[in-house]
């Protein structure tokens, strides 16, 4: 419930303006994440960082959807893997999850975070073998079953791609409406079962003293541009496919309304769930709430192999994780093939090519991934391949667009295309409130910043320093192309700095002096 209260705040002021900017900017130009800042060349560096940010999410991202493919392969069976205990893969500690309560668990260990019931050995010890693994210094090899299925994710990635928008266009009408069928269906089911209104009460609950903390409101900055996709460069490669005329503003107010919307009500169907296993184990909601993997692939299995037709229910919600997967995915990868392609005549060519070296590109790196320690890996890319650095080029790139480029210009180049100017609101937000939100929330995830951890394990400190590395490695593309295009330019000074903020378009009246950058 707290972290509601920022996510919508941010949502309003920062993820609906941005999202908005990078329709109109991808559709106004017609071109990718780097060469869409011809507008004001100094600036290109910002989109070689969003494809880099993309390119590394990819490398994760998935594995992920490799693990949602495995489970849906092991759900194909009368009795789930996950519901006893006696497999291959249990330890000799593995407790039936109907003996484990509150009295049981004590000592003030949350159900959450026990990690000897079926489902938990069966995530840890059967799909990532991470008990044959002793931290990220001890990787081991690629897992076989797990690299069968991310190549299958790869190669679907591939034949959605190849094509451009002719085939991803088609694919996405599965991937972007099943989920949302199968989500109405686990929603229904969800609140008929018993403490699935506790569940909901925790949800919609309210502790305000959380929104003290900074962690609350960095996780909803970085949740709101994941769920929107802005600052990627998705959003600007789909919108270069548009016509000109295109309403785009409809499209980002009806796009990210149906986004947020899709996430509140997506919490109802988990926290019904979270509900029901607290009943089923007579312990509090909050001592089997999680995030992440350990929500994903822990606890909600869990509680579908207590359900009757338990195979139904698993298979229905690993296919809508699938499906969820991949069209996350294809928007990622379009961004980087995009970007890439409209900057590289010779990657516009052979796009088929092209396509087959970036898929290809993260499969291999993705192996790190699905080693037995692969989950250390995947930890350490998920932390600061997009966090801070994604933050950090989605304000760069409101700075170039509002203050370099001009908002009085931005506003009538979408006057061009739609024929109205947009109010002043969104003119407030392009120059001021998303600048400064987007300032504020990068300095708090510098300044909050903790030595990486994954369950009791702590990361080396090298660990933490390759993670900054990788963080450091994208946004120092945008410095570094400053300096690189100011030592390229021609003339004096002024004249180099007038050719470096100007318009590709315009670079002829620099020649005459007429710079409109240079005047108030």
């Amino acid at each position: 419930g707290a972290f509601l209260i920022p996510y919508i705040l941010f949502l309003i002021i920062a993820g609906m303006p941005l999202f908005y900017m990078e329709l109109a900017l991808g559709q106004y130009n017609r071109e990718g994440a780097a060469t869409v800042w011809k507008i004001c060349p100094v600036f290109k560096g910002v989109g070689y960082a969003v494809i880099l940010i993309a390119l590394y999410v990819g490398f994760y991202y998935n594995v992920i959807i490799a693990w949602s493919l495995y489970y849906l392969f092991s759900s194909f069976t009368f009795e789930l893997p996950w519901t006893n205990c006696g497999n291959s893969w249990n330890s000799p500690n593995c407790t039936d999850p109907k003996l484990l309560n509150a009295s049981v668990l004590g000592n003030g260990t949350k159900y959450s975070k026990y990690k000897l019931t079926p489902a938990a050995e069966f995530y840890e010890r059967g799909v990532l073998h991470l008990h044959e693994s002793r931290g990220i210094h001890d990787l081991g090899l690629p897992r076989w079953q797990l690299s069968l299925c991310l190549l299958v994710v790869v190669i679907i990635l591939f034949f959605s791609l190849w094509k451009g928008v002719k085939t991803s266009g088609k694919v996405v009408w599965i991937t972007a409406t099943l989920p949302y069928v199968v989500l109405f269906v686990l929603l229904i089911h969800g609140i008929t079962l018993p403490g699935a209104y506790n569940g909901i009460n925790a949800y919609l609950h309210i502790d305000f003293r959380r929104l003290k903390e900074a962690t609350v409101w960095i996780d909803a900055a970085t949740q709101i541009f994941y769920s929107l996709g802005a600052g990627f460069g998705v959003l600007i490669a789909f919108a270069s496919y548009n016509k000109f005329d295109n309403n785009c503003y409809r499209d980002a107010l009806l796009t990210s309304t149906i986004n947020c919307v899709t996430s509140f009500i997506s919490g109802f169907a988990i926290f019904s769930i979270l509900g029901y296993m607290a009943h089923e184990h007579k312990v509090k909601i909050e001592d089997v709430a999680t995030e992440g993997a350990g929500l994903v692939f822990i606890l909600y299995p869990e509680a579908i192999s207590t359900l009757s037709g338990s195979t139904f229910w698993a298979v229905v919600f690993f296919i809508m994780l699938l499906t969820l997967g991949i069209d996350s995915s294809m928007g990622g990868m379009e961004a980087v093939i995009t970007g890439l392609a409209d900057d590289f005549q010779i990657l516009k060519q052979h796009r088929k090519l092209f396509t087959f070296g970036v898929s290809f590109g993260t499969f291999l790196l993705a192996l790190f991934c699905i080693t037995n320690g692969g989950i250390y890996v995947l930890t350490l890319l998920d932390t600061f391949a997009a966090g801070t650095s994604i933050l950090f080029a989605v304000l760069m790139e409101a700075i170039g667009v509002s203050w370099f480029y001009g908002v009085d210009r931005f506003s009538e180049d979408i006057q061009q295309m739609m024929g109205f100017k947009p109010g002043l609101y969104w003119r407030l937000c392009w120059k001021f409130v998303s600048p400064a939100f987007l300032l504020f929330v990068v300095i708090v995830s510098i300044i909050n910043f903790k030595p990486l951890t994954y369950d009791d394990y702590t990361f080396p400190l090298w660990a933490n320093r390759i993670g900054w590395g990788i963080a450091l490695s994208s946004m120092i593309l945008v410095p570094a192309y400053i300096i690189y295009k100011f030592m390229n330019a021609r003339g004096t000074f002024k004249e180099r700095l007038a050719y470096c903020i100007t318009p590709e378009n315009e670079h002829h009246l620099v020649a005459q002096g007429n710079v409109r950058q240079f005047k108030v």
